[in-house]
C-alpha cells in the first residue's frame, strides 16, 4: 500500500499491475524524488495517444504489451501536451487519456488543473 495522497488528498489507488506500472514499477503512480518526469497521471491509453506520443519522441508501444486500453502511469507534461494538442489533432479528444482520479497522484497538481483531470476521468 502507497503511502502517496491522490489528488482527492486520499490514499492513492492501485493503478495497474498488468503492465506493471509507476516509476517505481509497483503499480502506484508515486512520485519519488528522482522522477523528474512526475508520472504521477493515472491513466488509460489508447492508439491515439500512443500514435501522439510516438510522434513526440516517446513510443510507449516498446514497453512490452502496451497497447490500447493499457492502465499506466503518465508524466504530467505528456497528458498537458496531449490535452492542448487534442483541438488541432485530427483525432482530437481520443488523444487524450482518461484518467482514474483515484489512483492519480497529487503532484499531478503542480502542473494539471483539476478540473481539467476531471473532464476526462474513467472513474468519478
Amino acid at each position: 500500500m502507497s503511502k502517496a495522497l491522490n489528488v482527492f488528498k486520499q490514499p492513492l489507488a492501485l493503478h495497474s499491475t498488468s503492465p506493471m506500472t509507476g516509476f517505481l514499477r509497483n503499480g502506484y503512480c508515486e512520485t519519488p524524488a528522482g522522477d523528474y518526469g512526475n508520472h504521477a497521471v493515472a491513466a488509460e491509453v489508447t492508439d491515439e495517444f500512443l500514435d501522439f506520443t510516438a510522434k513526440q519522441g516517446n513510443d510507449l508501444r516498446g514497453i512490452g504489451g502496451m497497447k490500447a486500453g493499457c492502465k499506466w502511469c503518465l508524466c504530467t507534461t505528456r497528458w498537458l501536451e496531449a490535452f492542448e494538442a487534442r483541438g488541432r489533432e485530427p483525432a482530437g479528444d481520443k488523444i487524450v487519456p482518461k484518467v482514474f482520479m483515484n489512483a492519480t497522484n497529487e503532484s499531478a497538481l503542480s502542473k494539471l488543473k483539476l478540473e481539467d483531470l476531471k473532464a476526462f476521468a474513467a472513474d468519478q
